[in-house]
C-alpha cells in the first residue's frame, strides 16, 4: 500500500494568489486613474481657439507699448510681500498703481493677482505665500496699454528684472 501526499487547497498555495494579483492591481490603479481624473481641473484646455488667437496680437501689441515706453521693473518677490521699482528710459509717465499676477506653471489654483501701490515707480504689495517652482510674471498698468512679462524660479531666484522681449 502506498501513501499519497495530500496537498493543500488552492487557497492555501502561493501561485494562486500572485496570478490574481497581477489584474486585481490593474483595477485598483485604473479606479485611483479615474479618482484623480474627475476630482482635478485641467486648466489647460480652452473652449475657443479663435479668441485666444486675437487675444495673443492684442498681448504682442502690448509688449511692444513697454519696448517703446522704455519700461523696466525690478522685482523682489519676499515671503508674504512683492516690491517693484518700475522705471522709463523714455522719461514716460508712470502710473500711481500696477496690476501684478503671478501664476505657477503647472497648477492654476495657485494662482495671485494683486494691484500694486506706489509713487515714483515705487511699488509695493502683499501677496500669499508661494511654492517653490516655477513662476510666471505679468506686470501691467491698469488700463492694460503695457505688459512686462517674465519667470523665475523660487525660492532660489527672488529678484527678476522684467524687460520687454526684442522686436
Amino acid at each position: 500500500m502506498t501513501l499519497r501526499k495530500t496537498s493543500d487547497p488552492w487557497y492555501r498555495q502561493g501561485w494562486p494568489w500572485f496570478l490574481i494579483a497581477l489584474p486585481a492591481s490593474a483595477v485598483v490603479a485604473g479606479i485611483a486613474t479615474i479618482v484623480i481624473a474627475v476630482k482635478s481641473n485641467d486648466g489647460l484646455v480652452v473652449d475657443d481657439y479663435y479668441k485666444q488667437g486675437l487675444a495673443i496680437q492684442q498681448t504682442m501689441a502690448r509688449s511692444e507699448a513697454a519696448a517703446t515706453m522704455g519700461l523696466v521693473a525690478d522685482l523682489r518677490l519676499m515671503a508674504e510681500s512683492v516690491e517693484v521699482d518700475l522705471s522709463s528710459a523714455q522719461g514716460a509717465p508712470l502710473p500711481d498703481a500696477l496690476q501684478f499676477t503671478i501664476s505657477f506653471a503647472t497648477k492654476g489654483n495657485m494662482d495671485q493677482s494683486v494691484t500694486l501701490v506706489g509713487e515714483n515707480g515705487k511699488y509695493k504689495a502683499a501677496i500669499q505665500p508661494l511654492q517653490p517652482g516655477r513662476w510666471h510674471l505679468l506686470l501691467e498698468d491698469e488700463s492694460r496699454a503695457w505688459r512686462l512679462t517674465g519667470t523665475t524660479n523660487l525660492p532660489t531666484e527672488t529678484n527678476v528684472r522684467l524687460i520687454p522681449p526684442d522686436k
